[in-house]
Order: C-alpha cells, then structure tokens, then sequence
C-alpha cells in the first residue's frame, strides 16, 4: 500500500509539462469507491479509516504545450453548500485561481477546458462565486470541450443523476458561445485527442497527451486511483460497470505496451505511473 502523497506536481511529457492543480479534497466510502471488491482486498491497497472512508483528491490536471494551456476537469470548486462540505467531510479547499497564479498563469488565459464528464467533483469549478458573492465562468476565454451525450444528460437529468450533475455548475455556460459538444473521437489540439468511452457516465471520455513519441493517457473516472488499475475493480458510482470494464481493460493493456504514462485525478498517493506489460506499477510519482 502506498502511504504518502508525493511531493512532486509536474511531469514532463516531451514539450509539454503536466501539473496538478488543487480542486478540493474530501472522503468517500471505500464501499462505494471500490463496489464489489471486497474490503479485506482493497484495503491493502488503499488506506481507510475506521468509518471506512478513505481520502480523495480531485486535482484537475494543467497541461501547458508552448501554445496552448488546457485544462482537464475542473475540482469542486467553491460552490458547495454547507450540507454537502459536511456529507463530503472536505478538508483541503478548492483553490484553482490562487494555484494558477503561483504559476505565472491567469485564468483568462486557459484555452481549453476538457470535462471528463460533469459530476460535480470534476465539474464544480466550471463557475466560481467571486468575491462580491456573484457567480462567473471561471475560465472566461476557455472553450469547454464535452462530449453531447454528456451535454444531453446535464440538461435532462435522470433520477440517479440529479444529484450530482448540479446546474449551478454549468450557468452561462451554453449562452457563452465556449460550449464546444463533440461526439466521439476528436483531436482537438496539437497532441491532445479525446476519445468517448461511456461506462461511469453515458458520455464519459478520456484524454490522450502526446509530444514527442511521450503519451500519457488521462482515464478519468475508468480509472480514478492506483488501487483501480485492476480491469475488474470498477465503482458503486459506475452507471455501466461491465461497460467500465471492457474499456478499462483495452486502454490500459494498450498504453502500458506503449511505456506511457498514466495520470489521476482522485489519487492523493500517486499523480501518475507508468506499468509493465502485466500490469504492475514500475515508475510513479
């Protein structure tokens, strides 16, 4: 089991560099997180309290290619009613602004926001309170990349979906004209390719990053710690499981013959590995 949150933030992929950004962190039930893992399986994995909740992270991931600064989901943003901060036990809070800023970076200049899929931990900082207590688009000059089948399902929520896809994350977001609804497969910039994958959601999808025969692939919620890199090891929240599965399994057999990076966002031990070709971790940070 791996214990300790490394220190590192960034990754060089060719040109390009990958950070991890601070979107919140909370718990969640390992029960949930896990599904039909059995606990006496996947605790040795990943720590656990003795409510049974474990520590999560939801670090949206900053790529910055010389031409371009991308964003890969957007944390929880600062939103949350009191009601959900206390459901959610949350600790560290969102700080995307700040944490771009340390970096020489405004938020007016994010090019490109991508959403794995809109739950509200990924989709929370689309639209952030400002100080006078008024909302606005986080990343005013940002084209919002999602794919229609997502967009569909943000607009006409089912049961299971309407408490998690909160429409207070997606005001001014379709009147803006930086909505941009892809369906499929999409290269979208330079060394960036979106591929759908449904499973978790309905129009969930994935990120390949690539510069200079460098790849790292961004699975989302298919694959949201170190602990769920094991095919069969899919969540409570999943909507497709079998789905997850088969997806799950074709991307990580695919990249690890490739010697790519794979990348997380709700992992607080590991920001990224790499896999030998059975699938154990051989390079981490």
């Amino acid at each position: 089991m791996i214990h300790s949150q490394s220190s590192k933030k960034s990754l060089s992929l060719g040109d390009f560099e990958l950070s991890w950004l601070q979107g919140g962190k909370f718990h969640l039930d390992g029960g949930t997180m896990f599904g039909p893992v059995p606990k006496i399986l996947w605790q040795k994995r990943y720590a656990t309290d003795r409510n049974n909740l474990i520590p999560m992270c939801n670090d949206p991931l900053l790529v910055r290619t010389g031409e371009q600064n991308i964003i890969i989901d957007t944390g929880l943003g600062n939103k949350l009613s009191r009601k959900l901060k206390e459901i959610y036990q949350i600790t560290d809070p969102w700080d995307l602004p700040d944490q771009l800023e340390s970096r020489g970076i405004g938020r007016e200049d994010i090019d490109l926001v991508i959403l794995t899929h809109c739950d509200f931990d990924h989709a929370g900082g689309i639209v952030m309170l400002n100080q006078d207590g008024t909302l606005e688009r986080t990343f005013p000059n940002a084209h919002h990349i999602i794919q229609r089948k997502e967009w569909q399902d943000v607009r006409y929520p089912n049961l299971r979906s309407l408490s998690t896809y909160l429409p207070e994350n997606f005001h001014f977001l379709e009147a803006s004209g930086h909505l941009e609804l892809i369906d499929g497969t999409r290269h979208i910039a330079p060394g960036i390719t979106i591929f759908h994958t449904g499973g978790h959601t309905r129009g969930h999808q994935v990120v390949e990053i690539t510069s200079r025969d460098e790849t790292a692939i961004h699975l989302g919620d298919l694959c949201p710690t170190h602990a769920h890199l094991n095919p069969l090891w899919v969540m409570a929240y999943d909507n497709f499981p079998l789905e997850v599965i088969d997806r799950k399994e074709y991307y990580l057999r695919k990249y690890r013959n490739q010697k790519s990076w794979f990348t997380f966002y709700h992992d607080p031990f590991v920001k990224a590995c790499r896999l030998s070709p059975d699938g154990e971790i051989t390079e981490s940070f």
